[in-house]
């Protein structure tokens, strides 16, 4: 289920030519993740050991934000692998819908101290498999 994080637009979000800079984006889409990962393993999720990393991102820019508009980035889990998950998020505008800018996140299971993969636990599977069975 797609999980929604209201953004506060701040001045120093805007660039030269009025909108919100494309650089910015990516702190959007860490505040959303945040704020999703927060949702499916509560608000101490920090205080368990990372098991997973970012290994690749796809961004596309679709339409200029400007700081007049009132933004959301959306966010959710699609695919879960053996040792990856594909995070799919988007920055809407809450207003009329239309879709700013997505991203496709493909993030892998990893052990920091032996510094490999690993599979994606099951406190990631069961997590999500809870969330969503509260969103029904």
């Amino acid at each position: 289920m797609i999980h929604t994080t209201p953004i506060q637009l701040r001045f120093n979000d805007a660039d030269a030519l009025g909108h919100v800079n494309n650089s910015v984006y990516f702190n959007y889409f860490d505040l959303g993740k945040t704020d999703y990962f927060r949702a499916l393993h509560g608000h101490n999720y920090y205080s368990d050991p990372i098991d997973i990393i970012v290994a690749h991102v796809e961004v596309d820019f679709l339409a200029p934000v400007f700081l007049t508009d009132n933004i959301a980035v959306q966010t959710e889990i699609v695919k879960i692998g053996n040792k990856s998950m594909t995070l799919q998020q988007q920055v809407v505008d809450t207003e009329n819908g239309s879709v700013k800018c997505t991203s496709k996140t493909i993030m892998v299971g990893f052990d920091f101290e032996k510094k490999t993969t690993i599979a994606i636990s099951d406190k990631w599977r069961i997590a999500l498999d809870n969330y969503n069975s509260k969103q029904i």
